[in-house]
């Protein structure tokens, strides 16, 4: 019976001391913290190839980048569209204007674009950036492949070209002073025609330089308005052959210096001094 009693006071022991341990509350689980990321936007339109529009109108340029010169930038345009436009990306900003932009599997897509060669880094120094622009160089990739720049070109030059020389001369005047005395002159003007075409009528002009005056003339009518002479054929000196000519003289008067003039115009087009 003793022994009975002792068995009872054990298993009530045994069952408390069960019952204590099994309510005493246990140690928490921490679940590990969420990484934080960048919510999911949408590349609605590509300006150029590093350069897009987002969902929100937001437009801006990749950071670290560098533009493209003129004979690659149709590329970098095609590969940038094929690979963001319609398509969901992460961005971070890193300067007013200027984004990281991750693809949706995670890809950098500056370090893509560099990797194909589609386009060179700016602002870098070292790291993956380099080392892709790097291969991308040695493998002979996209623009590294083309025969073309690898820096933005500068705008063409324009070039003028020189006008074109003026027509050959039709006509050959030769003026020359017979004889001169205090005051006055005599001299003889012969006009060739040095064209292929017939001459039928026509009108000579020239300046004098140093105020001389025609005061009588033959084989032709002058006319003069202060220094300029102007002298309209006679009937039969209206016509001067290919290779001919006519020659008419007159008496003028100078004070002082008498010099030859030295251009003429036959008809408007200037002739060549004998």
């Amino acid at each position: 019976m003793a022994a009975r009693k002792h068995l009872l006071v054990l298993l009530t022991l045994f069952t408390a001391a069960c019952t204590a341990e099994s309510a005493s509350p246990a140690s928490p689980v921490r679940a590990s913290s969420p990484v934080a990321q960048e919510p999911m936007t949408r590349v609605r339109a590509v300006v150029d190839g590093r350069t897009v529009e987002l969902a929100d109108g937001t437009k801006a340029r990749i950071s670290l980048l560098a533009a493209p010169s003129s004979c690659a930038a149709a590329a970098a345009l095609e590969f940038a569209t094929k690979t963001l436009l319609d398509k969901d990306v992460r961005v971070t900003s890193i300067t007013p204007g200027e984004i990281v932009l991750v693809l949706a599997d995670g890809t950098d897509y500056a370090l893509l674009a560099v990797q194909n060669g589609v386009l060179r880094t700016e602002g870098v120094d070292g790291g993956p950036l380099t080392a892709a622009e790097t291969e991308a160089s040695q493998a002979k990739r996209g623009l590294w492949a083309q025969d073309c720049p690898t820096s933005a070109s500068p705008a063409p030059t324009t070039t003028t070209s020189p006008p074109p020389p003026p027509p050959a001369p039709t006509c050959a005047v030769a003026y020359r002073i017979n004889s001169q005395w205090p005051g006055a002159f005599q001299a003889e003007v012969t006009v060739r025609n040095v064209s292929s075409e017939l001459i039928d009528g026509w009108t000579l002009r020239w300046r004098f330089a140093d105020g001389q005056t025609v005061t009588q003339m033959w084989n032709a009518t002058s006319s003069q308005n202060g220094a300029d002479v102007s002298v309209v054929n006679a009937g039969y000196t209206a016509l001067i052959v290919p290779d001919g000519s006519v020659s008419l003289g007159f008496n003028g008067g100078a004070k002082g210096a008498n010099s030859v003039p030295t251009s003429f115009t036959l008809n408007g087009a200037a002739c060549k001094a004998e």
